[in-house]
């Protein structure tokens, strides 16, 4: 995925092509799990945006989907899974695979990444 002035030059160049062309084009596509590919048009516009020197959630409002504020609290669901939600993961840049050591306190429950010390929080 093209970024920053590379992404500005492409677009540039690319000229009179159609929206989704120029999404291709600069590599903002993903594979769907049925082999079909899925444009992704929000990276792409934040990429340009920032590639123009708009800045799209600094992080510092702790906005989640759609807008609305995090609340920083989650429920036991009916199965007793403890849900923690996509923008939270996002704004600790958590990737699919990473694994964590479950630790259990009094009423409390510490997730640590594999590999770190106690001390880091």
């Amino acid at each position: 995925m093209l970024t920053g002035a590379e992404l500005l030059t492409k677009v540039k160049e690319l000229g009179d092509v159609s929206k989704s062309d120029v999404v291709r084009a600069c590599g903002y596509v993903s594979i769907k799990k049925d082999g079909s590919e899925r444009l992704n048009f929000t990276a792409f516009y934040e990429a340009l945006l920032n590639a123009k020197g708009v800045e799209l959630g600094s992080g510092s409002s702790r906005m989640g989907k759609g807008g609305r504020k995090l609340s920083f609290t989650t429920k036991v669901q009916f199965n007793g899974n403890l849900m923690v939600g996509k923008a939270y993961t996002a704004m600790l840049d958590l990737k699919p695979g990473d694994e964590f050591e479950i630790k259990l306190g009094r009423k409390q429950i510490r997730l640590a990444p594999l590999g770190s010390s106690d001390d880091e929080e």
